[in-house]
């Protein structure tokens, strides 16, 4: 499969990504090396990296998914994305403790389980830089309630999906955040109801 169009496809992707860009210029202008935690298609990698020539963009995923993501960043990628690297979050992450000043996530704590958030969480703990960011793109619940019908809608589309998964709550995650040195800095406001939290490991 040499050919991009045939590659995994994310339309939400080509959706966010340029909404997304300009609050990550911001959070981002002093970073040198960014974990993308759950990199899925690749389209975000190539799409950031690519406006962020100041740092080095390391994607990951699950092992099934490394072979398209490697591919795309081979046909579309720019010179400061690293390799992707095989990563699940509920086994040791492939990386140096303090490896990154900067970890990303987008659309991938709604697919997990709980158990593998708090995993998530452990994993930032141990790998991200003392001063360094995590950020988190997604829905969030805010107060045990939904932030729109549309949101409500998705929920029930991921639990039939997968019993295990499901729009997390916002408190659930700053108190996991909270636990793993993480201060909450920023909850940004996105289109089509999704929000990115900034926090700073301390």
């Amino acid at each position: 499969m040499s050919d991009i169009q045939q590659l995994p496809f994310s339309q939400s992707c080509e959706n966010n990504k340029q909404a997304i860009l300009p609050q990550l210029q911001s959070l981002f202008s002093t970073t040198k090396r960014v974990l993308e935690v759950g990199s899925g298609t690749g389209q975000h990698a190539v799409y950031f990296a690519k406006h962020l020539p100041q740092l080095i963009w390391l994607p990951s995923d699950q092992v099934q998914y490394i072979e398209p993501l490697s591919l795309r960043i081979e046909l579309e990628g720019s010179n400061n994305i690293a390799q992707p690297i095989a990563l699940e979050v509920t086994q040791p992450w492939s990386l140096d403790p303090n490896a990154v000043d900067a970890i990303f996530s987008a659309n991938t704590l709604h697919i997990m389980s709980e158990t593998m958030v708090e995993a998530f969480f452990d994993g930032v703990k141990q790998h991200l830089e003392r001063n360094g960011l995590l950020c988190i793109y997604g829905p969030f619940n805010y107060n045990n309630q939904y932030t729109s019908d549309s949101n409500r809608q998705f929920d029930i589309w991921l639990k039939h999906r997968n019993v295990n998964s499901g729009i997390r709550e916002f408190e659930w995650v700053r108190e996991l955040a909270h636990s793993a040195s993480l201060n909450l800095m920023s909850d940004i406001d996105m289109p089509a109801n999704n929000r990115l939290l900034s926090f700073k490991k301390t």
